[in-house]
């Protein structure tokens, strides 16, 4: 927490940054599904694929088939327009972050950091008073209405942008990023096209530019944001680094916006007050109480869940050091770890199917079952290699095989590499079990 003590995160403080929060959450998120609905993903990724690469534990999780998507989309759409205006706003982040968790638990292939800070951002939501100004929920029940929250309900949000940062900014710290610049070596040339700055996409000082700022902004841009002397200048940082995220690497999505928007929460209650001022039937708040008046057991309760969420989120993206070998090249525990943008990976994968007498097999064309995507992830990433195969497994049973095996052969280039074996072609991965534990199938990654 941005704050150590407990008893200072019950300090009241200005409700108006998470008023300032819920609005532009909602809008934001209001346009990212819009946006996703509109070029056609829902059927791409969801609908049309047979088959999806579940996240271990929740294979439960399945598509709701055309008309169940469509609506399940609509419902969270709506969600996020009654968080904006703050009606029903409790229902509507609950269902807001069940419906959007719901569909990103359906593929893993489609797993973005900025998916999963979303998620967390929705969960936390459901927490927070950020009804009890300017929403309509007010209007509908003025002695609902406040002028100041807990200070836990502001600085967790501001803890989980520091998660995000500092991870990030660490997970740099690496041989590749800093002395090798890559991958910034092997994406920056395919900017060139770009005008005015195109022709030193190919400079070799660039790509050593783009990753030592990189590296520098996120482990330190959180300490500036902190300090209100410097914070009017952190946030013009943060505005050019993700705008150039987002000028540079359209692909990466809304997630630069995303990062623009919450960093808003570092600022005081007295921006925000100005802030809101802007918009209609706004009235600014000036009291601030220092005491808190929420009963002892309430307080205990918050203390310990506020205590309990903070260690998961510190705990979660170390677990990686679980695992053996070169982390990018296995990626056992490099999911939810905030490692944002650091490796080029691609792999060409084939898998051959046999009976158990092995006079019977044939090669697979991994288009008749998986889409372009979902080819692309697999192909670098065991665990879905694994499921990949079980899958394959379970179509050849179904078709009459006894006991199909199946066998791979994968090739891997990771940061500009040469391609190289990535899995250990011998194996029986039909015969292999979906484990938390180390996957000893994966060849050993030497540079």
């Amino acid at each position: 927490m941005m704050v150590t003590k407990p008893a200072a995160w019950h300090r009241q403080l200005i409700i108006a940054p998470l008023v300032t929060f819920r609005i532009l959450f909602g809008l934001l998120m209001f346009v990212s599904l819009l946006r996703f609905w509109w070029r056609g993903w829902i059927y791409s990724v969801y609908i049309n694929p047979p088959f999806h690469f579940s996240y271990m534990g929740f294979e439960w999780v399945k598509p709701l088939g055309a008309v169940g998507m469509y609506v399940l989309f609509g419902v969270i759409l709506l969600s996020t327009l009654c968080i904006t205006v703050g009606l029903f706003y409790r229902a509507a982040a609950i269902v807001f972050f069940l419906g959007f968790t719901y569909v990103e638990l359906i593929d893993v292939t489609t797993y973005l950091n900025h998916y999963y800070f979303v998620s967390l951002v929705a969960f936390i939501m459901i927490w927070l008073p950020a009804n009890r100004c300017y929403a309509i929920d007010t209007w509908l029940h003025p002695n609902s209405r406040t002028e100041q929250v807990p200070a836990w309900t502001i600085r967790i949000l501001q803890f989980q942008l520091a998660v995000v940062y500092v991870f990030a900014g660490l997970a740099k710290i690496n041989t590749d990023w800093l002395l090798h610049a890559q991958p910034m070596k092997i994406w920056l040339p395919g900017r060139s096209y770009m005008p005015l700055v195109g022709p030193y996409m190919y400079q070799e000082w660039v790509a050593y530019l783009f990753s030592w700022f990189g590296a520098v902004y996120d482990c330190f841009i959180v300490f500036f944001l902190l300090q209100r002397r410097y914070r009017p200048y952190a946030y013009v940082a943060v505005l050019v680094f993700h705008v150039a995220t987002a000028v540079f690497f359209p692909g990466i999505g809304l997630f630069p916006y995303v990062m623009m928007v919450s960093s808003l929460i570092f600022f005081s209650g007295g921006f925000h007050e100005r802030l809101l001022g802007f918009l209609p039937f706004y009235r600014n708040r000036k009291t601030v109480f220092l005491n808190s008046t929420s009963a002892s057991p309430a307080r205990k309760a918050t203390n310990i869940f506020i205590i309990t969420y903070v260690l998961l989120q510190l705990l979660i993206p170390l677990r990686f050091m679980l695992y053996p070998g070169h982390l990018f090249w296995g990626e056992e525990g490099y999911r939810f770890s905030w490692r944002v943008m650091l490796m080029e990976k691609a792999g060409t994968a084939y898998f051959t199917v046999k009976d158990s007498t092995h006079t019977r097999f044939t090669t697979i064309d991994n288009s008749t079952y998986l889409t372009p995507l979902q080819e692309k992830m697999m192909s670098t990433q065991p665990d879905m290699i694994l499921k990949y195969a079980h899958y394959l497994r379970g179509q050849f049973r179904r078709k009459g095989w006894q006991n199909p095996e199946v066998y791979a052969e994968i090739y891997v280039a990771l940061n500009g590499d040469r391609s190289r074996l990535f899995i250990d072609s011998t194996v029986n991965l039909a015969a292999q079990p979906l484990t938390w534990r180390h996957y000893n199938w994966i060849l050993p990654y030497n540079k």
